[in-house]
């Protein structure tokens, strides 16, 4: 199979970063992605401004193939999703476009006349890929290896808080009135001088929630209310300057800061259950009245296409089994993450891989740079080069935030330590729908 390319499903950051380590150690990379251009998910959310700064988002063997075309790798600053593609990703996909195919859905994964039941010979037959082209035609590919970096963007989580579309969700969807997406204060009209409800807790919702606020400073009228599904506690805003990441951290001052103003209505503790026009109900019968529903309770990975492999995955987090206890928001403490590579990122199905976002399955707070590290690790140990595949070359930053273990309902039960520091409440307190309560 030496002779055939490597299939790499997304030509997202961790996609054109594995397909610029197999150019550069001899081997053929093929690349297939569903959009018609280059990092397709990223140009849907290109006004949003990345927490990582500049050095943190360009791959070094990207930069490497890109420095003899006179590509600068920009220095200094945190772009937008927009400016990331144009000064990076795009010049990256030119270099090699000759390995990449747009418009090309994957629909399904499996080995040469082996289906998922079949031991005999399983691992010495190559994968064969069916794709399904733009012109709706359908083809059969076949590869020595496959590094799915499809990542999670088209499967974002419901507003449901039992993990299922809300009653009534997914026809607030069709007609207009929910979406999943940042707003953009360049294109306020969806916005301004109504209310928006904000339905999640995580960086997505702070960038829409700052993103709110400033379109209700030049829009009178604007109403903002943002609903998270547990209590205050000390990490509801973030690692603030904790965070070794410090735009991440200024996400979450930022947002809090327009809580404390009056600029946001905080509610805590709604479970959605239903959302008729526009009228979000809870488990608890609180509902809400709003004009738009803004949904960013995070995402989750499309599993369907590798029905026939062999996958061994976290049961909750749908992440590969070696990370998931580092990953798993009930368990994880802070930021002690390690870096993943091949060994951790492996599978049953020996030469296939999930990396990039997709790698984290259901779990939050994923770094690009985490993405690079696993990419150069699985290319080198298909290229034979065990001994960096092992190596780590990357020390990931403390997130500052204390995901914890404690009960679902009680912030006083999440337990501290490290850079999560302590639970004992500060004297700040917040108006929400509830009741004034101190900030932990």
């Amino acid at each position: 199979m030496t002779d055939l390319p490597v299939a790499i499903i997304g030509a997202g950051p961790q996609g054109l970063a594995a397909a610029a380590h197999l150019l550069e150690r001899g081997l053929t990379p093929l690349v297939l992605e569903q959009g018609k251009e280059p990092a397709a998910a990223v140009a849907e959310w290109g006004h949003v401004r990345l927490f990582s700064a500049w050095p943190e988002l360009v791959d070094k063997a990207a930069a490497r193939l890109l420095e003899p075309t006179g590509w600068q790798a920009p220095t200094n600053g945190y772009p937008t999703g927009a400016e990331w593609r144009e000064h990076y990703l795009v010049p990256l996909a030119a270099a090699i476009e000759d390995h990449v195919r747009y418009g090309t859905t994957v629909t399904g994964v499996s080995r040469r006349g082996r289906d998922r039941l079949v031991d005999a010979g399983r691992g010495e037959q190559p994968f064969t890929l069916h794709v399904r082209n733009a012109d709706g035609t359908e083809e059969r590919l076949v590869a020595r290896a496959v590094i799915d970096a499809s990542g999670t963007w088209r499967r974002p989580n419901p507003a449901g808080a039992d993990g299922l579309p809300a009653l009534g969700e997914r026809a607030a969807q069709a007609a207009g009135t929910l979406d999943h997406a940042v707003p953009d204060r360049a294109e306020p009209a969806a916005y301004a001088g109504r209310h928006t409800l904000v339905i999640g807790a995580g960086d997505s919702a702070f960038n829409a929630v700052n993103e709110l606020a400033a379109i209700a400073d030049d829009h009178p009228g604007t109403k903002i209310t943002w609903a998270i599904r547990r209590s205050i506690s000390s990490n509801t805003f973030g690692g603030g300057e904790a965070d070794e990441l410090p735009e991440r951290g200024a996400l979450g001052v930022r947002a809090k800061k327009a809580v404390q103003d009056g600029t946001v209505e905080l509610v805590t503790g709604f479970r959605t259950v239903a959302i008729d026009g526009g009228t979000v109900t809870a488990e608890d019968g609180r509902a809400i009245e709003a004009d738009h529903v803004v949904v960013l309770t995070g995402y989750r990975p499309d599993l369907g296409f590798l029905s026939e492999m062999r996958l061994d995955l976290d049961p909750t987090l749908e992440a590969p089994r070696d990370i998931a206890v580092q990953i798993d928001p009930n368990i994880h403490s802070c930021g002690s993450v390690s870096a993943t590579g091949a060994k951790d990122l492996a599978q049953p199905e020996p030469d296939l891989y999930l990396v990039g976002m997709k790698s984290y399955g259901r779990a939050p707070t994923f770094l690009a740079m985490t993405g690079y590290e696993q990419v150069r690790s699985v290319v080198a140990e298909l290229a034979g080069d065990h001994d960096a595949a092992a190596r780590v070359e990357l020390e990931l930053p403390d997130t500052g935030v204390c995901g914890g273990a404690g009960d679902f309902d009680d912030p006083e039960s999440i337990k501290g330590g490290g850079c999560c520091g302590t639970t004992a409440p500060s004297e700040e307190l917040f108006t929400i729908t509830r009741s004034p309560i101190t900030l932990s």
